[in-house]
């Protein structure tokens, strides 16, 4: 592999793929597809969609994604996940044509997603290229119609994980949480806080809520619940604002 190419797919639906992402996919020799396990096959057949939409006539090679080791530390989890996901993409690759592998990666390359960070682990490191995409934090906000900022406001950009351990950010007035399986809202003080939400943005499974967070807040753990039972995955995030 000597070109990689990161390619930003929006969240779900084949329209939020722009003009330049649709033609990188049609001029890539080579498409690898991540499989995540029983439950999950909607993820990949998304993809394949997105493909046929595009006009893409690559090869598409798929892979099974490893399962993280949850008896370890975070951070050595996260890493030793990253090293068996670049060293899958390499024996996936054997034997497959030459020119540019694609990567269709949800969202945007560059924003809470590790794809780059597996790329810098593969030897001999492929010419990488990466095609921007649309962002949940846009797709939520544009389901939702409001602004992603109030007027001269900061915006903090944290996960689940941390607005768990380290609660709401000092001096923040604006909250995107990312990345968050647990409704980790639910740890805060609700008092004056409104929660937007949205899920399977942009696509036809779309759902919404928003309101004081003290009065949707058991709504939305329960749709989520009954939501991920239902497509056996789900993919969300939520903007929280003081006031």
């Amino acid at each position: 592999m000597t070109e990689l190419w990161l390619i930003g797919i929006g969240t779900g639906n084949p329209a939020h793929v722009t003009l330049e992402g649709q033609r990188a996919l049609r001029e890539a020799a080579v498409v690898l597809i991540p499989r995540k396990g029983a439950g999950k096959e909607d993820l990949a057949h998304l993809r394949e969609g997105i493909l046929a939409e595009a006009g893409a006539t690559a090869r598409v090679i798929h892979f099974d994604m490893p399962v993280r080791d949850e008896s370890l530390p975070y951070g050595d989890r996260v890493a030793r996940w990253h090293d068996e996901i670049a060293r899958r993409w390499q024996a996936a690759l054997a034997g497959a044509p030459e020119g540019p592998v694609a990567l269709l990666v949800w969202g945007d390359p560059g924003l809470y997603d590790s794809t780059l960070r597996i790329a810098e682990r593969l030897a001999p490191r492929p010419k990488l290229r990466v095609v921007p995409g649309i962002t949940a934090l846009q797709a939520l906000t544009a389901a939702q119609a409001i602004p992603f900022n109030t007027v001269n406001g900061a915006v903090t950009v944290t996960t689940g994980r941390r607005l768990r351990d380290d609660g709401w950010p000092e001096g923040a007035e604006t909250v995107v949480v990312m990345l968050d399986g647990a409704c980790s809202f639910q740890a805060l003080d609700p008092d004056g806080l409104h929660i937007w939400w949205g899920a399977y943005l942009g696509m036809a499974e779309q759902l919404l809520e928003s309101g004081p967070l003290a009065q949707v807040a058991e709504r939305i753990v329960a749709r989520r619940a009954e939501a991920r039972a239902r497509h056996g995955w789900i993919m969300d995030t939520y903007l929280l604002r003081r006031g």
